[in-house]
C-alpha cells in the first residue's frame, strides 16, 4: 500500500467517524429538545390551561379525569385520576397537595396535575385529610406511600414519580424512605419542602431563617404560617373550654371567611377573645413567646415528622424546587435538604425567583424561566420515557 493510499484511507475513516459523531450528537440534541419542549409545554399549560400555539401542540394529549377511592391502611382515600388520551402505557405521577382546605380541589394543584397529564403522565392526586385540615402528621406518610403503590398497580408501567408540594414535600420524602413504599417510587420532586419542621416553626414565630452554616438571616415570615401552627396546636394557646369555638373560628379565618369567624368570638372567654384578636389582627410578634414555648414543648413530635436525620434509606433520585421568596417554608430549608440528601441521589436543586411559596411569578426574566424549563425537562426524563410516546 502506498503512502498516498494509506493517507486517503485514514482521511476517509476520519471523515466517517466525524459524521458518526455529528449524527450521535444530533440525535442527543433532538432527544434533549423533545424533553425541553415537554417541560415548556407543561409549565405554560400550568400557568394558563387555555394557552395555545405551535410549540404547545408538541406531543400533548386530551385529558380525562376520574373521581376514585382506593383502599389504604388508615381507611379509604378519595382521589382524582388524570389520564392522557392516546397514551397506551403512561408513566405514573402522584401529586400530593399541601396545607389547604380545598385539598385535591385546590385550583393550582388541579392546573398542575392536568398539565402533567396533558404531557403524557397518568396523574393521581390523593386527598390527604390532615393536610386539608391544616395539620402535618405522621398518619399522612403511609397514605402518600400507598398512593404510589396503588397507582403503580393500576397502571402496570413500573414505579411512579411523587411530587410533594409544600408541607407534603417533607412527608413524601419520609414515605420514599420507607422500605414498604420505596420500590414503587421512581423519583421524588420536592416543591417548597421542609427538612426540619421545628426549624420552620421557629422561622414562622421569629422571622429568622436558619442557614446550615449556623447563621440566622432576617426574613419576614407570612403570618398565615403562624396561624396554621396555632390552629394545629390550639391546646397551647386556649383553655379547654375555649377549644371547640377557637377551632371553628380560626378555621373560618384560615379559609378566608372572616365574616363567619367574627360572630363566634363572643362565645370565647375574655382570655380567648384576646388571643383570637391577636391572631385575626396578625400581631404575631406579640404571640412570639407562646409560639416558641409551644415549639419547644412539641419538639419531639415535630422531629418525628421531619426528614432531618431520617433519610438513610433513600434510594431514588430527588429533584428540589423552591421559591426564593417563599415566606411560609423558607428556601433555606432546601439548602438543608441539599446537605442531607446523599449526592448520588440528589439530581437538581433549583432555588428560583420564578416562584414564591406555591405561586408562580410570571414577571421573572427569561433566563430564570429557562432554568425552570430545564428543571421540568429533567424531571420528565427521570420519570420515564413513556411520557414522550
Amino acid at each position: 500500500m502506498t503512502s498516498q493510499e494509506s493517507n486517503h484511507r485514514y482521511s476517509h475513516r476520519k471523515s466517517w467517524l466525524l459524521w458518526l459523531l455529528l449524527l450521535v450528537l444530533g440525535s442527543i440534541s433532538i432527544n434533549r429538545l423533545r424533553y425541553e419542549l415537554r417541560g415548556y409545554s407543561l409549565l405554560v399549560h400550568f400557568l394558563d390551561p387555555h394557552a395555545s400555539g405551535l410549540l404547545l401542540r408538541w406531543e400533548t394529549h386530551q385529558v380525562t379525569t376520574h373521581e376514585i377511592t382506593f383502599p389504604a391502611a388508615n381507611g379509604p382515600v378519595p382521589a382524582r385520576l388524570y389520564l392522557p388520551s392516546g397514551v397506551a402505557h403512561p408513566p405514573g405521577m402522584v401529586v400530593v397537595h399541601g396545607i389547604h382546605h380545598l385539598g385535591i380541589n385546590e385550583p393550582r394543584l388541579m392546573s398542575f396535575s392536568r398539565a402533567a397529564a396533558d404531557s403524557g403522565f397518568a396523574v393521581l392526586t390523593p386527598e390527604i385529610t390532615a393536610l386539608a385540615d391544616y395539620h402535618v402528621d405522621a398518619a399522612s406518610i403511609p397514605t402518600i406511600g400507598e398512593s404510589a403503590v396503588w397507582l403503580q398497580q393500576r397502571l402496570g408501567t413500573g414505579p411512579v414519580t411523587i411530587v410533594g408540594v409544600s408541607f407534603a414535600g417533607g412527608l413524601s420524602l419520609l414515605a420514599a424512605c420507607d422500605p414498604r413504599y420505596a420500590p414503587h417510587i421512581r423519583a421524588l420532586v420536592l416543591m417548597g419542602a421542609y427538612d426540619d419542621l421545628g426549624r420552620v416553626s421557629r422561622f414562622l414565630a421569629t422571622s429568622q431563617a436558619e442557614l446550615p452554616d449556623g447563621r440566622k438571616v432576617p426574613y419576614v415570615a407570612h403570618d398565615y404560617g403562624a396561624a396554621v401552627f396555632v390552629y394545629s396546636h390550639l391546646e397551647h394557646f386556649f383553655s379547654a373550654g375555649d377549644l371547640p369555638v377557637a377551632h371553628e373560628a380560626l378555621r373560618y379565618w384560615l379559609w378566608e371567611q372572616p365574616q363567619n369567624a367574627q360572630p363566634l368570638l363572643a362565645r370565647l372567654s375574655p382570655a380567648g377573645q384576646a388571643m383570637m384578636d391577636l391572631l385575626l389582627t396578625r400581631q404575631i410578634e406579640r404571640l412570639r413567646p407562646q409560639l416558641l414555648e409551644a415549639i419547644r414543648a412539641d419538639q419531639s413530635q415535630l422531629a418525628a415528622i421531619s426528614p432531618q436525620g431520617q433519610i438513610g434509606n433513600l434510594r431514588m433520585p430527588v429533584f428540589i424546587l423552591h421559591g426564593l421568596t417563599d415566606d411560609v417554608i423558607p428556601s433555606t430549608e432546601s439548602l438543608w435538604l441539599q446537605r442531607e440528601i446523599p449526592p448520588k441521589y440528589l439530581r437538581t436543586v433549583l432555588i428560583t425567583p420564578a416562584f414564591s411559596h406555591a405561586d408562580p411569578d410570571k414577571g421573572v426574566v427569561w433566563y430564570q424561566k429557562l432554568r425552570l424549563v430545564h428543571f421540568v425537562a429533567d424531571v420528565i426524563r427521570a420519570s420515564g420515557s413513556r411520557a414522550l410516546n
